[in-house]
């Protein structure tokens, strides 16, 4: 009886006991996510679509969702392999495009920014976060107020800079804007300069070394997540620039792939752009950062977290 009992109790708990709400609001949440990556990611994909598409059929079948007579004939004319008569007999336009060199361009005025911004940024960063000097406050949140002045303001005055030193249609010329330091590269790493433990530095001094030698040998290995996360970021903007290099790099010689692809877009002589081209070379432009950020993605976001800046 007792057993009956004890069976019969745990049936009555178990009826009384509330069921579980269904999880609309984990369905709805998950349902956002999906849209939110499909609007971000689709774009991409009918890039590739369009670069795989052969230039005769990009507008037979507008709603397939796979490329239209697929075919590599449109990166084989960004790369410069087919010569103009065949890609105009391929449907295409007989514009082209020196990729090797303006990509080469792209690399070297990236590479100027990332290592001038990421070397200089750091150590006016460092100087605001530890070293004593005359209204340091002050002159930090003047600084730090000039990330609220739009990047178009200065576009004219550093124009008429650059080209009164003669930075027209160089390297130093591109790069010059943001090759020494931006108040968010100088703002972000002071953020990580404050977390890191005073007394290794402390240690440092007490041993002799200067302010140069601890902030070298100390701090800088310390806060290597940081400068190679600003390092990524600096890369990306860099790489994806369009307006300036395009005000000061108009020659060939030093002009950057953002540059070409747009100039390519122009050349056609029959007034509508070379979709298939464009975007042959636009699919090849991206992936350098495209592979970067996903190897070294995770890397931003947790530095980011560790600063408290979101």
């Amino acid at each position: 009886m007792t057993v009956q009992a004890q069976s019969h109790s745990q049936r009555v708990q178990e009826a009384h006991r509330p069921r579980k709400a269904f999880p609309w609001g984990k369905i709805i949440a998950w349902f956002f996510m999906g849209l939110l990556l499909f609007v971000t990611i689709f774009p991409f994909y009918w890039m590739v679509r369009t670069a795989l598409t052969s230039p005769r059929a990009i507008f037979l079948d507008t709603t397939s969702i796979l490329p239209v007579q697929p075919t590599l004939i449109n990166f084989q004319r960004v790369l410069g392999t087919v010569d103009a008569a065949t890609a105009v007999a391929m449907g295409g336009s007989a514009g082209s495009i020196d990729f090797l060199r303006s990509l080469m361009n792209s690399i070297i005025v990236s590479a100027m920014v990332v290592v001038g911004q990421t070397s200089f940024s750091a150590m006016a960063a460092y100087a605001f976060a530890r070293l004593r000097f005359p209204l340091r406050e002050p002159l930090f949140a003047v600084y730090i107020a000039a990330l609220m002045v739009p990047g178009i303001v200065t576009t004219i005055p550093n124009f008429i800079l650059v080209r009164g030193v003669g930075g027209l249609n160089t390297y130093w010329g591109i790069a010059a804007p943001t090759l020494l330091m931006t108040p968010f590269a100088v703002f972000f790493l002071r953020q990580f300069f404050l977390g890191v433990n005073r007394e290794v530095e402390e240690a440092a001094t007490i041993d002799g070394a200067s302010i140069w030698t601890t902030f070298v040998r100390v701090v800088v290995p310390i806060t290597i997540p940081a400068l190679t996360t600003l390092a990524i970021v600096t890369l990306i903007a860099t790489w994806n620039n369009y307006l300036w290099p395009l005000i000061i790099g108009s020659d060939p010689s030093v002009r950057v792939l953002t540059v070409a692809l747009g100039v390519f877009r122009t050349q056609t002589p029959q007034g509508a752009p070379d979709w298939t081209g464009l975007m042959a070379g636009t699919t090849i432009a991206i992936i350098p950062t495209f592979i970067i950020f996903m190897l070294l993605g995770r890397k931003i976001l947790d530095s980011i977290q560790f600063t408290g800046f979101k």
